[in-house]
């Protein structure tokens, strides 16, 4: 069975954006080290768009071929005119509010996001699949979530998007790695206990 994993980049106190959906502020923090560490550990979670700039060239996809990525995430690019963000995987984009897709490489998830999820970890064969968030879809999907890779930026925020609104219930995790990098960012991977 493949694996849903949560690649999420958080403040010390578990926010993913500003109130407004604002990300500008983790800018200073994405430096030469954790840009390297995404083409060496991730490169399937950089956007297509940013290999050629990021010298990342042709790879083989290590941990993920599909995405699953809420509206609010998607039009992070669809507002610069990029259709197909992540070309190089099969990329779904849950939404209640499109009603045909912008790209034909972009399949839009409208009903049950949970079965549909079911559905893709119950394919043969195949790599991972990436969830690039937000709040609500990851709420959503909690429970069907196998591992997390949370990236800690040194910011304390104070306000803002969480991480998960899956709502009160505590679910154990396991720690199976920890990487810090020098400006402080620390890399912790999770799976569940089942």
């Amino acid at each position: 069975m493949r694996t849903l994993t949560y690649y999420i980049g958080t403040t010390v106190d578990g926010f993913i954006a500003d109130p407004d959906g604002g990300v500008e502020f983790f800018d200073p923090y994405v430096l030469p080290e954790l840009v390297e560490h995404f083409k060496a550990e991730h490169p399937e979670v950089l956007p297509t768009h940013l290999h050629e700039p990021l010298g990342l060239g042709e790879f083989e996809p290590k941990r993920f071929d599909t995405i699953i990525q809420g509206r609010t995430t998607y039009d992070a690019a669809y507002r610069f005119g990029i259709t197909s963000p992540f070309a190089h995987l099969r990329q779904y984009v849950v939404t209640r509010s499109l009603e045909t897709s912008p790209d034909p490489a972009v399949e839009l998830v409208a009903g049950d996001v949970v079965a549909k999820v079911r559905e893709l970890k119950a394919e043969e064969g195949g790599l991972g699949i990436y969830l690039a968030g937000g709040a609500d879809l990851a709420g959503q999907l909690a429970d069907e979530i196998d591992e997390f890779v949370v990236k800690t930026y040194p910011v304390f925020a104070g306000d803002g998007v969480p991480m998960s609104r899956a709502g009160f219930a505590p679910r154990g995790l396991e720690l199976t790695g920890v990487k810090v990098l020098d400006m402080g960012v620390v890399i912790s991977s999770y799976t569940r206990k089942r």
